[in-house]
């Protein structure tokens, strides 16, 4: 019913981190921008920090311009309840979302928030071909790591290219997490 159950995300947390799992992922928009909220109220007031890395991602479609990223950034911390993220991801990045972000000079900011020490490693999450990967990694080295869709079934889809970004991230040295599997 678009509510989210902190008793049970509160359980789910406990059994996934007791399993010895301490990997968490939010996004501003998941669960209609609950997430960040429940992620806080299950997992950052009731953990010590050192006990969870949490990914979040900077999503194109929460801002317009340059202005935009420092109160969204601020906006996703607090929402969090955190002083910084383990991981974040330009998200869903796309050669349309590359140029957006570009042009609002969002890798600088967030190679600026990287070295106050607010995030840990940067990342990005890829849904295009292999091509424009390939183009993205050239001229932003500084990436850590990429989030890509990665399957038997879209292994050699044309529209998703699985294998051929696997072997771009590779080519690039970089670390690959996997979604969608």
């Amino acid at each position: 019913d678009d509510k989210v159950d902190y008793e049970l995300f509160s359980q789910m947390i406990d059994t996934f981190i007791s399993s010895g799992f301490n990997y968490f992922d939010t996004a501003h928009g998941y669960l209609g921008g609950k997430s960040e909220v429940a992620i806080r109220e299950c997992l950052t007031k009731r953990y010590k920090r050192e006990d969870y890395y949490l990914a979040n991602k900077l999503s194109d479609w929460y801002f317009e311009r340059e202005e935009d990223i420092i109160p969204l950034f601020e906006t996703q911390l607090k929402q969090c309840g955190v002083d910084y993220f383990d991981v974040y991801f330009f998200h869903c990045m796309t050669r349309t979302a590359y140029e957006k972000h570009k042009s609002c000079n969002t890798f600088e900011i967030v190679k600026g928030l990287k070295e106050q020490g607010r995030i840990k490693h940067i990342a990005m999450s890829f849904h295009d071909t292999a091509d424009v990967l390939d183009k993205i990694l050239t001229e932003l080295p500084f990436i850590e790591f990429v989030q890509l869709q990665f399957n038997y079934l879209d292994y050699d889809d044309p529209g998703v290219q699985s294998k051929a970004c696997y072997d771009i991230a590779v080519k690039h040295k970089k670390k690959i997490i996997v979604m969608e599997p």
